[in-house]
């Protein structure tokens, strides 16, 4: 199947000439391509067009899982009619296995893994083994070990009506999948034996496959709702997948084990000759006990770091991950590849100490080094159509690149912001003298009056027409200290930077949309993932101090957070013109004045970016208390407050909320499922004290 472009617009500023020059480069054989596009351009919809006409699978590697989910739902609008997937780190939290010789401190591997996140990677890998038209979204995990293709197609289970099967056959195959047989609910990865049905739960779906038979022979294939037990529809085949990535035929395990046996035998051995024997008992206990559990049920806790017996890999040699999942012409395109291209090059060294450790001390074999995130080089091995895309690529982008395409011209007509420097000037000592007398703290904000003076001027502008403002620091304290400043002069004012919870930072941005508070002061608001089409003003305090929070590259990006708006500007604050400040200038005069004769040449009048406030608290009815969060007893008593005034059975709430989980979970909004995850285990908590006590009443 064809991929399918659906859209009611169509291809126009720079968008047509972008499309056809990367679309000829692929043509062409080009191994690299770089799409210049600048904030509000059209970037996905231009990287869609190209996906369209190349037909192949294709991979998009964001930095991280929040644009991944934003990039996946714009795709999936985009293409509703082929597969789009959202492959991310299944874990919630995760603490690697590590080990502190210098305290004796062993750490070992505790995660939290979501379940919804699993099920979308088992969809993205089925939908590659079994497809074509497939594109998937990725963060850098996508280059993390996952197990081998080619086994995870061999082992599945078809089943198909006709087929000449007996119920012993199928359950052993079940059970080789790594599914688990039930007698309650099925869950993914279960199955159940009701009456002459056999009833499965896929990894990758939350459906459930009815498989009727009769005499050894399969007779039909429905698929339930797994609520309401309503056929959905009949079919005349289903597979199964692997419940897990990570699986081995039974003929090859025999060998796999022989292997790890024998490593382990020439490792107690250099433990001996090094007079480690703490170590070797370490690991002898560990593995022998690891060995069991694979016998018997063929897996256990780590087996990733037995990966490389269980796939016959050579020592060194890198594993399979989800890029061996592709065929071999797919597409690559990596987002804001300025960042992401740095993090895929420096996963391998992280990893890599940590597991040194680990074996020199007996906790691992030593090939456990080779389950590892893939080396830069060995990522290039499957680079072979790759676009970058951003407004600002790096050195390493433009010395690949065999064309870098432009698209600077927004549909839309929205002019790059106009910048102004303003100096940074100190106050003499008198007026600080002054200032102390007045009670004034905060004397590192003081040593940079004017420039806070300035901007409480321009703030003060902007906050009459309604408008809001982005001020960025370069430190935490400093985002702090300027927002109780702010506040004290009676600006509302509210600051955003890593510390803060996801709850209340979503609270926080859709305050700030809505207009409850005027100003947002953070340090570096680029990796928030802001889209603010009513910020007119972005103030750059400190702009003159060379490095990472002001270098050319985040000053350009800083700067266009200002591009959605028609009335958006620019001030940086500095008392020297910088390198990296005059070529963030000069790139976003060169802009301004393309996206201008464009303007004048074909009569357009630029409007500031309407977008609708999506507020979660509100459309879901969001019951918890802010994040300070995990509060119990807070929630206790929001909840109470809000069961006065509902009146259905808790148990139909809480059936209504675990459907929103779902829902916003496929949406791939997980910040909000678990928000809502929350409220359900107080609901719950509510209805088991509310059962006891009319037990006790009993």
């Amino acid at each position: 199947m064809d991929f399918k472009l659906t859209s009611k617009y169509k291809p126009a500023g720079d968008q047509p000439k972008a499309i056809a020059e990367l679309r000829d480069g692929l043509l062409r054989g080009n191994q690299y391509q770089t799409l210049l596009g600048v904030t509000g351009s059209g970037k996905t919809f231009s990287i869609a067009n190209v996906i369209e006409a190349w037909r192949k699978p294709t991979l998009i590697i964001a930095h991280n899982k929040t644009l991944a989910a934003q990039l996946c739902n714009e795709f999936r609008e985009l293409f509703p009619q082929n597969a789009v997937h959202y492959f991310v780190s299944y874990y919630d939290y995760y603490q690697p296995e590590a080990y502190l010789p210098r305290t004796d401190t062993y750490i070992e591997k505790e995660a939290t893994i979501n379940d919804e996140i699993d099920k979308l990677r088992h969809a993205a890998t089925q939908s590659l083994l079994t497809r074509q038209d497939v594109i998937i979204v990725a963060s850098v995990s996508c280059i993390y070990g996952l197990g081998a293709p080619a086994t995870y197609r061999k082992i599945a289970q078809q089943l198909e009506v006709g087929q000449i099967i007996s119920r012993t056959d199928i359950l052993h195959n079940l059970i080789a999948l790594q599914f688990s047989r039930t007698n309650a609910d099925l869950k993914r990865g279960t199955f159940r034996w009701r009456a002459q049905a056999l009833e499965i739960m896929p990894v990758n779906q939350e459906l459930i496959y009815r498989i009727g038979m009769s005499a050894q022979k399969i007779d039909r294939i429905f698929i339930l709702d797994p609520l309401t037990r309503k056929i959905r529809e009949q079919v005349n085949e289903a597979i199964f997948f692997p419940a897990r990535h990570f699986v081995t035929l039974r003929d090859e395990l025999s060998a796999a084990l022989d292997a790890i046996r024998a490593e382990l035998s020439e490792q107690l051995k250099l433990f001996e000759r090094q007079g480690k024997l703490l170590e070797a008992e370490r690991l002898e206990r560990r593995v022998k006990m690891d060995l069991e559990m694979i016998e018997q049920v063929g897996f256990c806790h780590g087996i990733e770091n037995y990966s490389r017996h269980l796939s016959r890999r050579l020592s060194g040699e890198p594993g399979d991950t989800l890029l061996a999942y592709f065929p071999d012409d797919f597409l690559i395109v990596i987002d804001e590849s300025h960042v992401t291209v740095p993090q895929l090059g420096g996963m391998y060294e992280g990893d890599a100490a940590r597991k040194k450790t680990l074996i020199e001390y007996g906790f691992r074999l030593p090939s456990a080094s080779d389950n590892r995130p893939l080396k830069f080089n060995e990522f290039q091995r499957y680079a072979k159509r790759v676009i970058f895309t951003s407004a600002t690529p790096s050195i390493y982008e433009k010395k690949v690149s065999q064309q870098i395409v432009e698209q600077i011209i927004r549909p839309t007509g929205l002019v790059d912001p106009a910048v102004i420097v303003r100096p940074i000037t100190s106050i003499n000592q008198k007026s600080k003298t002054k200032n102390q007398k007045l009670g004034m703290a905060r004397p590192r904000l003081l040593e940079n009056r004017t420039q806070v003076d300035d901007l409480i001027e321009r703030v003060q502008k902007k906050v009459a027409i309604g408008d809001r403002v982005l001020v960025t620091t370069l430190t935490k304290k400093m985002a702090e200290d300027l927002t109780e400043f702010l506040q004290a002069k009676k600006i509302k004012t509210e600051y955003l930077h890593s510390e803060v919870d996801t709850l209340d930072r979503i609270r926080i941005l859709m305050d700030f949309r809505k207009g409850k508070f005027d100003v947002l002061v953070g340090v570096n608001l680029l990796r928030e993932g802001l889209d603010l089409p009513e910020v007119s003003l972005v103030a750059i305090l400190d702009a003159d101090k060379e490095g990472f929070l002001r270098s050319e590259t985040s000053l350009i990006q800083t700067i266009g957070r200002a591009a959605r708006n028609v009335r958006g500007e620019v001030v940086l604050y500095a008392d020297q013109i910088t390198g990296s400040i005059k070529r963030a200038l000069d790139e976003t005069d060169r802009r301004r004045k393309l996206q201008l004769e464009y303007n004048k040449r074909h009569g357009i009048t630029p409007r500031t970016i309407k977008k609708r406030i999506h507020d979660i608290f509100e459309e879901w009815q969001i019951i918890n208390p802010k994040s300070e969060a995990g509060n119990l007893k807070q929630g206790k008593e929001v909840l109470n407050i809000e069961l006065q005034t509902d009146k259905r059975p808790v148990e139909v709430i809480i059936r209504e909320k675990e459907l929103q989980m779902k829902e916003a979970a496929q949406g791939l909004e997980f910040e909000l499922a678990a928000l809502i995850r929350d409220e359900i285990k107080l609901l719950k908590q509510y209805a088991r004290q509310n059962n006891n006590q009319r037990s006790s009443r009993a």
